[in-house]
């Protein structure tokens, strides 16, 4: 993270005391150099699952970054492919990145709890960005992408397995979830970024509830855990009519 090529500690303080946008407006030139972007081995394995689904039509990139789903998009989505995000920041590193041969790309600004679309799309993906999100505000983003998605459109999304209570990995998340709830109480504006929000269950029941059945399908890339559940899996929610 703190190598010439990545933000520096006071860079990354800077975007810390910054609203989400902003952060991620500064964050934008380095980000695809912090741990922050999702792995390709993730990108990769989400695109070959979705590749045994597939082929969809048109594909949207839901809080979109950089692009990194935009080129699992383009491996699955023969007509057109959409990234949407609302830093401007992020949006200009996306369209200077360099992109294979396939469907067309274009790129909208715009805040995922209001998109500007109608029912366009055959296939939604997001990719680490439901941090952003309090829990009170998912139902809202589901009924959000169920809106653009047309019949039997699908949402897909990867999800990791949630460090073991008492394992070093979820001292160290709770204890980052701990120092954003002080800044955030102490700090305006927020920056809204909790790792322990989004959980499986009660995400499940919010899909549903906004018009989805939701399958779970295991990601063998990344192997199991030790009582033989997956350490990954791809959420597919398919919008019911």
């Amino acid at each position: 993270m703190f190598s010439p090529e990545g933000p520096s500690l006071r860079e990354l303080a800077v975007q810390a005391l910054s609203s989400v946008e902003r952060g991620y407006d500064l964050l934008a030139p380095k980000f695809d150099h912090t741990p922050f972007r999702t792995p390709g081995a993730v990108l990769d394995a989400v695109a070959s699952a979705l590749e045994r689904i597939g082929p969809f039509g048109t594909g949207l990139d839901l809080c979109c970054g950089t692009g990194g789903g935009v080129d699992v998009l383009a491996r699955v989505c023969r007509d057109g492919v959409t990234g949407v995000d609302f830093s401007a920041g992020m949006l200009a590193e996306a369209r200077e990145r360099p992109r294979p041969a396939g469907p067309p790309v274009s790129w909208v600004r715009a805040d995922a709890r209001a998109l500007p679309f109608g029912p366009a799309f055959d296939l939604v993906v997001s990719f680490g960005a439901f941090g952003h999100f309090l829990p009170r505000e998912l139902p809202g983003l589901f009924t959000q992408v169920h809106s653009v998605l047309r019949p039997g459109g699908r949402f897909a999304f990867p999800v990791v397995a949630p460090p073991r209570p008492g394992s070093a990995g979820y001292w160290m998340l709770l204890g980052f979830d701990a120092v954003m709830r002080v800044r955030n109480a102490v700090w305006r504006p927020p920056f809204v970024m909790y790792y322990r929000t989004f959980r499986l269950g009660p995400v499940r029941r919010e899909l549903a509830r906004a018009g989805f059945s939701v399958e779970l399908r295991a990601l063998p890339e990344f192997g199991t855990r030790q009582d033989g559940s997956p350490r990954v899996r791809l959420v597919v929610a398919r919008r019911q009519d």
